[in-house]
C-alpha cells in the first residue's frame, strides 16, 4: 500500500515551492489564492525571503502547510494515496490530501494555529530540547520525577524524543539525562513548549475554530499523532486534531502501526527528506522516495 507522510515545522527553506509556482499554473493560481486568505504575500516570504522571515511561526506553518499541499495537487494521477500521516503541523497538509478538508479551510486553521500558538508561546517563557541515545522510557521517568512542566512531545524514531516544557524543567532534565546515558540532550531554537500542557490556550481557541469547520468522510485512513492508529471517521479526526496541540507527537508508533497495515512504500509530500531519514531509523526496510510535481 502507498503511505503519503507530510512533514512539520522545521523544514522550511528559503526559495521553496518557487519552482511549482513557476512550472505550474494550478500551483500559481493556489499561490495566489493564498496570498489573498492569509491577507499578506507569503509567497514573496517563501520564494525571497530569508532563513530568519521564515523562522516567524504565523509564516513557517502556512508556507510548509501550502508547499506540501500544492506539491500533491501538482502530482495528478500520480497522487494515489491508501494511508497518509502528517508530523504535527503536517496532519493538516494529510487531511488534505486524503480529502477530508478542502484547501481554503485547512489553510485558514493553520493561520489560526499558528496564530494561537504564538500567543501561548508568549504567555509564559518555554522551549523544547531533543534527547538522543536513551529508550523512551527513560526519558519518561525523568520528566515525570523533574519539578516544573516537562514533558516527553516527539516520539520521532527510536533513540529520538523531544521533550517539551518550561525553560527551568527542560535545563533540569537535560542535565538528568546525560546522566542516565543520553547522547545528547540539546535545547532547540524555538519559540516555545509545543504539544505540551502549556499549549492548552492555544488548543482552546483551536478547538472554536475546528468544531465551526466542515470535515468531510476520508477517501484513506489518516494516522493521527495523538492515536497512531488509523483514523476513518471525521468526528473522531476533529478531537485527535484539538487533542494534538497539548499531547505528544506519536510518530515512531505511526510509522509503525501503518506498516503493520501494509504499508509498503512512504512518499514524503513537501519540504525536506527528515520524515523519509525517520522512517528509515524505525524500519530500514522501508522504501522511502520524495514527491516530484508534473506540470498540470
Amino acid at each position: 500500500m502507498k503511505a503519503y507522510i507530510f512533514p512539520g515545522q522545521g523544514a522550511q527553506f528559503s526559495g521553496m515551492g518557487l519552482d511549482l509556482y513557476e512550472n505550474s499554473p494550478l500551483a500559481q493560481e493556489l499561490f495566489e489564492k493564498a496570498d489573498s486568505i492569509l491577507g499578506f504575500n507569503i509567497t514573496d516570504i517563501m520564494f525571497e525571503g530569508s532563513a530568519e522571515d521564515l523562522k516567524e511561526t504565523k509564516v513557517t506553518q502556512p508556507a510548509i502547510f501550502l508547499h506540501s499541499v500544492i506539491l500533491a495537487k501538482t502530482l495528478g494521477d500520480d497522487f494515489t494515496p491508501e494511508m497518509v500521516a502528517g508530523h504535527s503541523l503536517g496532519e493538516f497538509s494529510a487531511l488534505v490530501a486524503n480529502g477530508t478538508l478542502n484547501f481554503e479551510d485547512a489553510l485558514k486553521l493553520v493561520s489560526q494555529r499558528a496564530l494561537a500558538m504564538q500567543k501561548a508561546c508568549e504567555l509564559q517563557p518555554s522551549t523544547m530540547a531533543a534527547v538522543l541515545g536513551l529508550d523512551d522510557d527513560v526519558v519518561e521517568k525523568v520528566c515525570g520525577l523533574t519539578e516544573g512542566v516537562v514533558v516527553a512531545a516527539n516520539y520521532n524514531c527510536p533513540g529520538q524524543l523531544v521533550i517539551s516544557g518550561e525553560v527551568n524543567a527542560i535545563n533540569t532534565a537535560c542535565e538528568t539525562l546525560k546522566e542516565e546515558g543520553a547522547r545528547r540532550a540539546l535545547v532547540l531554537p524555538v519559540g516555545g513548549a509545543f504539544h505540551s500542557p502549556l499549549m492548552e490556550p492555544a488548543r482552546e481557541e483551536l478547538a472554536a475554530a475546528i468544531e465551526n469547520t466542515t470535515f468531510n468522510k476520508p477517501n484513506c485512513p489518516i494516522y493521527q499523532n495523538v492515536t497512531a492508529h488509523a483514523v476513518h471517521d471525521e468526528t473522531a479526526i476533529k478531537t485527535n486534531l484539538i487533542s494534538q496541540l497539548t499531547a505528544p507527537v506519536r510518530w515512531t508508533q505511526s510509522v509503525q502501526q501503518m506498516i503493520a497495515d501494509g504499508a509498503s512504500s512512504f512518499t514524503e509530500v513537501g519540504p525536506g527528506k527528515v520524515l523519509q531519514g525517520l522512517v528509515k531509523k524505525i524500519n530500514r526496510e522501508s522504501e522511502t522516495a520524495s514527491a516530484s510535481f508534473q506540470t498540470v
